[in-house]
């Protein structure tokens, strides 16, 4: 099968998918519950800064589950203050481990679906144990589900400090993974999250779920405050760059986009550095032959996604020279 064909299956799988989500899904309920997981270890230092914020919900979840994975450090302690007078909440304790690595997040997450799997709810949400928000940040996000049904994934931007993304440039279908509110019948669709010991467990999930059809969309109205920052000093800063470009091959970023990503990076800091960095941790994943554990079906959807972004924003540059230019050709 050639090039062509295989992009017009790809585009006709997912737009296929999407045909049986609207056929399925005509009509919504006009309240639904939610539930939601933090899988947590020894985050004793925000996680009552979480838990406030929840507590102070408009719209609280039917049961929220803080899964401790193995915490030492009183993360247990903390949360176990607050069930007695809000019941919706639960601490599920799992024992220490010795392996540390991402898939041991979906694990943690895992236990904690066990707890609610069999409850009446329409939303599941994943939600780290670090984060702030406003009072009305869930009871938007799900009106904003409710109100569109084909909406598989949901969440909004996060800010560390005075830094925010920017949606210019990101993609705003992609959802941060310290907040993201599934779709049941999506999240059942995908499998769950996938346990890759890497990283990037999230942002796969996200683009499983456009690869089979829902609409996945950062409502950028609201936000969330992450209060670890990542990569702060400039050392960790270049270190994480690197591993993130390891893990921009490792769920198959096309090279023509990663060039233009690691352009990007070296005009914000650690500036110039950083974005060599992460080309360098991408080349260094591609020279070593790392291979990514993603199907070559959803790396062939990623790629596709990515050309056609870089299409429009070329195009969109192409205008803006014109527009700049006007009759001066």
């Amino acid at each position: 099968m050639g090039k062509g064909s295989t992009e017009r299956s790809r585009v006709m799988t997912s737009e296929a998918a999407s045909t049986v989500i609207e056929q399925s899904m005509t009509t919504v309920p006009k309240t639904v519950n939610y539930v939601l997981i933090t899988p947590a270890r020894n985050e004793a230092r925000y996680i009552e800064t979480t838990i406030r914020s929840m507590v102070a919900q408009t719209r609280r979840p039917l049961k929220w589950v803080i899964v401790s994975d193995g915490s030492t450090d009183g993360t247990d302690e903390i949360v176990g203050k607050y069930p007695a007078a809000n019941p919706w909440i639960m601490l599920l304790r799992m024992p220490e481990k010795k392996e540390r690595d991402f898939a041991c997040k979906v694990h943690a997450f895992n236990a904690g679906y066990q707890q609610v799997k069999n409850l009446d709810f329409a939303i599941i949400g994943n939600l780290d144990a670090d984060v702030s928000f406003e009072p009305d940040h869930f009871e938007f996000l799900i009106g904003k589900m409710e109100h569109n049904p084909l909406v598989g994934v949901a969440g909004a931007p996060f800010r560390e400090g005075n830094t925010q993304y920017d949606f210019r440039f990101t993609n705003i279908e992609n959802v941060w993974g310290g907040c993201q509110l599934f779709r049941r019948e999506c999240f059942d669709a995908i499998g769950g999250y996938m346990p890759l010991r890497g990283g990037c467990i999230d942002h796969v999930a996200v683009l499983s779920a456009r690869l089979n059809g829902w609409s996945t969309r950062t409502f950028t109205e609201k936000v969330c405050v992450h209060h670890r920052q990542m990569g702060t000093a400039l050392q960790g800063g270049i270190a994480a760059k690197f591993k993130l470009g390891v893990k921009d091959r490792s769920v198959g970023n096309h090279p023509l986009w990663q060039l233009f990503r690691t352009v990007y990076q070296m005009a914000r800091p650690p500036y110039v550095i950083g974005g060599l960095a992460l080309g360098s941790g991408y080349m260094w994943a591609f020279v070593t032959r790392r291979q990514t554990p993603l199907s070559r079906q959803l790396v062939a959807f990623v790629r596709w996604e990515q050309m056609q972004r870089l299409k429009k924003l070329v195009g969109m540059n192409r205008t803006h020279v014109d527009l700049v230019g006007g009759s001066s050709k």
